[in-house]
Order: C-alpha cells, then sequence, then structure tokens
C-alpha cells in the first residue's frame, strides 16, 4: 500500500502555504530578518508542536508567520513547499495563502503574492506542477479587514482563483462573510471554505447556502446531521479532510475514530489532504499512508479519494481527464 501511494500521481487541495513553514526553514528566515524567536533551536520548536484544539496551534502557527517578511521569504517558502510536493508525486496543488497574518504586521500585499506566485510558476516550469492559488479570510477578524483583503486580491486577480475562509471557527460561523463572499463571486472569484471540523454541521449548510462554495475544507462534522449528508452526497460537494490535523488538533481522538471511511462508503467525494504538514507530522503521502492502516483502506479506497482530488480540483476538464487513474 505504501509503495501505491508513493507512486501515484495526486492532487492536493487543502494545504496552507505559512503551515508548510518547517522549523529548520523558521530559524534561517528569522536569522535572515533579524527576528528573535521564542525558540532556542529547531528540536525545542517541534516540541511546542503539541496542540490542546484549533486556537492553541493557532497561536504557534502565526508566531512562526512572523518570520515571513520580504518576497524572497514568500518564494523560498512556497519553493519549500513544492520540491516536497515532487517528492511526494503531487502533480498538481491548490494553495492557500493568508494575507491577513502579514499585511497587519505592515508587509504589502504586492511582496505576498508576488513570491507565492512567483515560486508557484517556477513549480509549473521545473516541477512540472499545475497549481492553483486561494486567498483565505481570517475569519476571527473583521468583514471589514476581509473587503479590505479583497480589494487588494481584485488587483491580482490574474494570480487568484478563490476566496476562502480559515481560522478560528468556533463563533465564527459563515454567514458573518456572506456580504464579501457575494461580492469575491461577482469578481469572478471561485469560493471555498473551512467548515465543520470544530464548528458544527450547520456551519456547513451556511457555507453552501450562502457563501456558495463550490467545495468544503474539512466538513467532518457533517456526520452529525444524516439530511446534510445525503446532501453533499447527492451535489457531490467535496470534503476536503487533513487526517493527521483532524487528530493532531483532538477533532478527533485517534485516526481508528476518523470517520472518513465512513462517509467514503455513503458516496460522499472525500479527498485526503495535509493541512499544515510543517505541525501535523506529516505531508500528503504520510496522510494516506496513516489513515490507510488506521482504517483499513482497500486499493480501490485509495484510488477512489485519489480521483476525488482531482475531480474536486479547479482544473479544466479536459486536463482533469489526463490526470484520472483506473
Amino acid at each position: 500500500m505504501k509503495t501505491l501511494i508513493k507512486q501515484l500521481p495526486k492532487a492536493e487541495l487543502h494545504i496552507h502555504i505559512e503551515g508548510s513553514l518547517e522549523p529548520e526553514l523558521m530559524f534561517k528566515l528569522a536569522q535572515r530578518n533579524h527576528i528573535k524567536l521564542p525558540f532556542n533551536s529547531v528540536e525545542e520548536a517541534k516540541q511546542a508542536y503539541q496542540f490542546n484544539d484549533l486556537q492553541s496551534f493557532l497561536n504557534i502557527y502565526y508566531q512562526g508567520a512572523n518570520v515571513l517578511c520580504c518576497e524572497e521569504d514568500f518564494y523560498d517558502l512556497t519553493w519549500h513547499y513544492l520540491q516536497k510536493a515532487k517528492e511526494q508525486n503531487i502533480c498538481h496543488t491548490e494553495i492557500f495563502f493568508d494575507p491577513q497574518t502579514h499585511t497587519n504586521r505592515k508587509v504589502p500585499f504586492t511582496v505576498i503574492i508576488t513570491g507565492i506566485s512567483e515560486a508557484l510558476k517556477a513549480g509549473k516550469e521545473r516541477l512540472g506542477i499545475s497549481s492553483h492559488l486561494i486567498l483565505c479570510f481570517l475569519r476571527d477578524l473583521s468583514v471589514e479587514s476581509a473587503f479590505e483583503t479583497l480589494n487588494n486580491a481584485i488587483k491580482h486577480s490574474d494570480k487568484i482563483k478563490a476566496i476562502g475562509l480559515d481560522s478560528a471557527e468556533k463563533n465564527n460561523p459563515p454567514s458573518k462573510f456572506k456580504p464579501v463572499f457575494d461580492q469575491a463571486r461577482a469578481e469572478g472569484f471561485l469560493t471555498v471554505a473551512h467548515a465543520g471540523e470544530e464548528g458544527e454541521a450547520d456551519y456547513i449548510w451556511q457555507a453552501i447556502n450562502l457563501l456558495k462554495v463550490s467545495r468544503i475544507d474539512h466538513g467532518v462534522r457533517c456526520i452529525d446531521d444524516p439530511q446534510l449528508v445525503n446532501y453533499l452526497a447527492e451535489k457531490q460537494i467535496p470534503l476536503t479532510v487533513c487526517p493527521l490535523s483532524n487528530v493532531k488538533l483532538k477533532v478527533f481522538n485517534s485516526l481508528e475514530e476518523h470517520n472518513l471511511k465512513l462517509l467514503l462508503e455513503q458516496g460522499l467525494c472525500i479527498t485526503i489532504n495535509s493541512d499544515d504538514p510543517a505541525y501535523f507530522g506529516g505531508y500528503l503521502n504520510e496522510n494516506f499512508m496513516a489513515i490507510a492502516e488506521a482504517l483499513n483502506l482497500t486499493e480501490n479506497d485509495i484510488k477512489k479519494m485519489i480521483n476525488n482530488s482531482f475531480k474536486a480540483s479547479f482544473l479544466d476538464s479536459a486536463e482533469k481527464e489526463k490526470l484520472y487513474i483506473q
């Protein structure tokens, strides 16, 4: 099974580029930018990656992002992930980035998007990895801040495929962002949203009905609402599920308790992803291998979810057809 997972080409649709910041690169960028980290060593940083919930992770995540200051930093961060993606036989990736994390520190939007985009361009030319970029609003910030970020996105709409919603889910329902998502769609952006990770199943309904999303990021709490499960299966609205992340953030106590196989058996379009791999102990292949072992997944299950990743991607039909595996 491990050999199969390594060999098959795949797409990744739920990867936060800031969440791929490995401690080694964090220290390198901190040194380059003369920034003092709260950790004395790479080992100490890794030991701090123990989380009780989503918020405890975000506290460390935002701390790490402070080392990202200039165009070169964002390029290096993205290039590091793309090299890892190449090793893992990822042929297409759709990458989240959180501009507010950086613009709130006075890093210009243009610096962020240029660094990331140039690396993605190099990834296509030098590694053969196609990609799309998804801008996420931080849901614990104001709608006004989201509108300001959207206005920046509009100026760079040639580089951004979709608009998303992430960060602290509790008490930050999708409904809060309906006006900004309405404008984003009017400007031609596709939409996605994190929903039903820590938040209730109703947040998934809100993401579908109010934000008009193409897919749901996480979505595992859909299991609490049988009508929602049926709807997701019938409409084939994809879920970008992140197994190692779900256990690390205590959404499930163990991989053996994960509901991924159950949802797959009910006909949902389930995809496997790494979320924030530097913090959660594994990239895409490690997620596949761990969940395959924990839930006794079959070869057909693995192939089904890989094909789901192509189907759920924002590639056009002809590009998808070239990628499907038999």
